[in-house]
């Protein structure tokens, strides 16, 4: 299974969405798609290869289309003509390159391709085995490309308003100012006025409102009508029947001899303004992924073997040794061999104090170094460097669909045919009810005009995208962007102890060794078994270790029962280290007598492990781990909130209790192995699961909503659906409070999509005419249309302040 992002072209409103989204689920091989109309996106799931000419090809009989970028790299190797040849043959065999062009004077390679995911990525690899490794030189910047698209709908709006403005004002100012419809009457002949609303209309259609002509008609002659498909009609309608009354008006019976250029012209104006303003929201929307993207700085200085050199930082391999100076932001991920600072890691993490960090930290890219200097030898950089996996995170989220959606997606599916039809009965229903033509047509144009569904396209996507960058900025990531709906609607949030609400780096407060036995060499065994281990408790057992100067000889054959202990051989003799039933399940001798020793260390929250060699218990075990500073508040907080806290731990009972005591939690269940932890909320319903470990890994799978610490191990981080970047347990309130936000605004959203057509729609078509004389004229549909898809973006921009970063919480 793999899945691929691809760009579109061509998405207009929701019914393009569903459309696009059924062409290529038909595709060989595609098992799901998701396209996003706020970020003109598919993501497709797919067994093997997509076959991207096949996806064009579909694509493009429907009207939707590939989007193709540029992209130019710098090969090295190229030394003549057929050198040239040979990298421009490798790059057109790359499935979605449609252009290859290599410059060996220079080593330049430039590139015209699909937007697709990894498509880069390949070609490098290929190149490289061809002995002509590639650097990114320049990427197509999305965010370029939206203000292109800016750029050329204000051109379309600016220049349709000029050329509208003198036929709206000849038609309309008659209507508003008696005498100025006389005086121009007077001065020029009214066909002559006509002709020249006609010629400008025309061109209105023509020039910046030909885009809904060339994409409406096309779709309407496929049986595939969208949006572009009413607009078109609305206004063609409008047009050509004003100018049967200009150049044949015996046609039509006197009383309908009226024109109607102004409202063709107005309506393409004003959708075409609602299309602008909507692109400069849009391009809002997305500011979270261009802001982690900005976070790594272009160039960073390398330790080469003549000294620094500037290095770009897309080009930084792991081993590279980075050179950070004062105030620079960190170009890729590592470790410190040298050097002392603090660094603000407050785009990462939410967390708005500087760290210190010292040699043997690791630290990461895209965060700021403070007052000191540092050697890094980094150990992932590019694609595989944890910022550039959070921007992953986000776009992936980003492009989700929401559980919500398929109601939208089921309306849209059929919205427009629908529309289409009561367009086509009010135009009847004027015609024999009153038996006015051109009241007939207004009424029809105005119900074309007014349902254009783009309002309902974009009320989930956008929310989505502002509310999962919101999150990110917050130190949240949404792995998934469904897990927004479901972590709003949660009841119960269950934690684990270790690493989640406690620091989950335990201490060795003390080791009691059995009567004749040497701490010091039981110390050196017992850290010699935990090794090999990842776990907190055996990295305490080894700081131990080390503190006291012990020589470690890593185990032969260490076996780790999960939540209950480890078995080893080290030097010949059996160990055993774990829980105090672990050991009497093994048979072991003269664990009563050790757990004597300290018989009130549990109640106060700490652990108790037994060290047992050769069937004999040899020692007792003491550790410590301390809450995390923000643990008790985000409890507190989640509680105000309404949601029940729960607390299940691997760890003994007592010690589960007494560390749920000092945090108010009253729901502790201790000693929970991982399929004891599955079965606490199996059943539960709406119930969230926070943890860290790969013990915790299949109940974070399992939960409706899975939130891992993201200083958990990579299997816990895979398994949740929420990331908390910066550990802090009260950046769950932060999740449930965006998850809520988010929903609250998806649902007004709807509500105003849905409520407007609904409302609207009866209105145009004249049902309020017989009480009150109430009437919606096309260029009024126009500008509520148009309307409508701003607000919705508008009110989605209003997420950029939901939530509270996590050390706000219980300040």
């Amino acid at each position: 299974m793999a899945a691929i992002n691809l760009g579109l072209d061509g998405l207009f409103c929701a019914a393009c969405v569903g459309r696009a989204e059924r062409i290529l689920t038909r595709l060989p091989g595609v098992t799901g798609v998701t396209v996003s109309l706020a970020s003109e996106e598919a993501r497709v799931e797919t067994e093997g290869a997509l076959d991207l000419q096949a996806a064009a090809t579909a694509l493009g009989r429907a009207g939707y289309g590939l989007r193709e970028v540029t992209t130019r790299l710098t090969a090295e190797g190229m030394s003549c003509a057929s050198c040239v040849a040979r990298v421009e043959k490798l790059a057109l065999a790359e499935p979605g390159v449609t252009s290859a062009r290599a410059d060996f004077s220079t080593g330049e390679i430039r590139l015209r391709h699909i937007e697709v995911s990894g498509l880069i990525t390949r070609l490098q690899e290929r190149l490289a085995k061809a002995g002509y490794p590639a650097m990114l030189a320049e990427v197509s910047d999305p965010a370029l490309r939206q203000a292109a698209h800016e750029a050329d709908l204000k051109g379309r709006a600016l220049t349709a308003a000029l050329l509208t403005l003198p036929v709206f004002v000849t038609e309309m100012g008659g209507h508003m100012l008696p005498a100025f419809h006389h005086w121009l009457h007077g001065l020029i002949d009214p066909w002559w006025l006509w002709l020249m609303q006609a010629v400008l209309t025309a061109a209105v259609l023509l020039g910046p409102g030909r885009m809904f002509l060339s994409r409406g008609l096309p779709a309407l002659a496929r049986l595939a009508p969208d949006m572009n498909s009413l607009v078109a009609l609305g206004t063609l309608s409008a047009f050509f029947y004003s100018l049967v009354v200009l150049i044949a008006p015996d046609l039509l019976p006197e009383a309908a001899q009226v024109v109607y250029f102004e409202a063709a012209a107005v309506i393409v104006t004003l959708i075409l303004l609602g299309r602008w303003l909507e692109a400069r929201a849009r391009g809002r929307t997305g500011g979270a992924i261009r802001e982690l993207m900005a976070l790594q700085p272009d160039e960073a200085l390398i330790e080469g073997p003549e000294g620094p050199v500037t290095r770009r930082s897309a080009d930084l391999r792991a081993g590279d040794i980075l050179l950070v100076r004062p105030g620079e932001r960190l170009a890729a991920d590592g470790v410190i061999l040298s050097g002392r600072s603090h660094l603000d890691e407050s785009m990462l993490t939410g967390e708005p104090l500087p760290v210190a960090r010292e040699a043997g930290a690791e630290v990461t890219g895209g965060t700021i170094n403070g007052s000191g200097a540092l050697r890094v030898e980094i150990t992932r950089a590019g694609e595989a460097s944890r910022l550039a996996q959070i921007v992953a995170m986000v776009g992936e989220a980003q492009a989700g669909k929401l559980p919500i959606q398929g109601l939208v997606d089921r309306v849209t599916g059929i919205f427009v045919p629908i529309v289409m039809a009561i367009a086509a009965v009010t135009v009847l229903a004027w015609l024999l009810l009153s038996g006015d033509v051109a009241e007939a047509l207004v009424a029809g144009v105005s119900v074309l005009i007014v349902a254009c569904p783009c309002a309902m396209g974009l009320a989930t996507p956008v929310s989505i995208m502002v509310g999962t960058g919101r999150a990110a900025r917050l130190g949240v990531l949404f792995r998934r962007g469904e897990a927004l709906q479901r972590l709003s609607a949660v009841r119960v949030v269950a934690f684990d102890k270790t690493g989640t609400l406690t620091e989950g780096r335990p201490d060795l407060v003390e080791l009691l060794p059995a009567a004749g036995e040497n701490a010091d060499d039981l110390l050196a065994l017992a850290a010699s078994a935990e090794a090999l281990s990842e776990h907190h408790i055996a990295k305490a057992i080894l700081r131990a270790a080390r503190a006291r100067g012990l020589s470690v000889t890593p185990a032969q054959g260490m076996e780790t029962m999960a939540g209950r202990g480890i078995r080893a051989t080290v030097d010949g003799r059996i160990l055993r280290l774990g829980h105090e039933g672990f050991l009497r399940e093994e048979g072991v001798s003269g664990v009563e007598a050790l757990m004597a020793l300290r018989p009130g260390a549990r109640a106060s929250g700490q652990s108790l492990l037994l060290m047992a060699v050769d069937d004999r218990a040899v020692a007792l075990l003491i550790v410590a781990d301390p809450a995390r500073p923000g643990a008790a508040a985000a409890v507190a907080a989640l509680q105000r909130d309404g949601l029940k806290v729960q607390m299940i731990s691997g760890d003994a009972p007592a010690t589960a209790e007494a560390v749920g005591r000092s945090l108010g939690i009253e729901d502790v269940t201790g000693g929970a192995l991982p399929q004891d932890k599955l079965a606490a909320i199996e059943g539960v319903k709406g119930c969230a699961f926070v943890g860290d470990g790969i013990n915790d890994a299949p109940v974070l799978a399992a939960a409706d909503v899975g939130i891992a610490m993201g200083s958990g191990t990579d299997v816990a981080i895979e398994a949740a659906d929420v990331v908390l970047v910066g550990n802090d347990p009260r950046a769950v309130v932060t999740a449930v409070e965006v998850s809520r936000a988010t929903m609250r605004n998806i649902r007004q959203n709807l509500f105003w999509a849905f409520a407007y057509n609904t409302a609207l729609i009866p209105v145009a078509a004249g049902i309020l005419w017989p009480l009150w004389g109430i009437r919606m004229s096309p260029v009024l549909a126009a500008a509520a249309m148009a309307l409508s898809s701003v607000f919705v973006i508008t009110n989605a921009l209003r997420l950029r302040r939901a939530g509270r970063p996590a050390a706000q919480i219980g300040a």
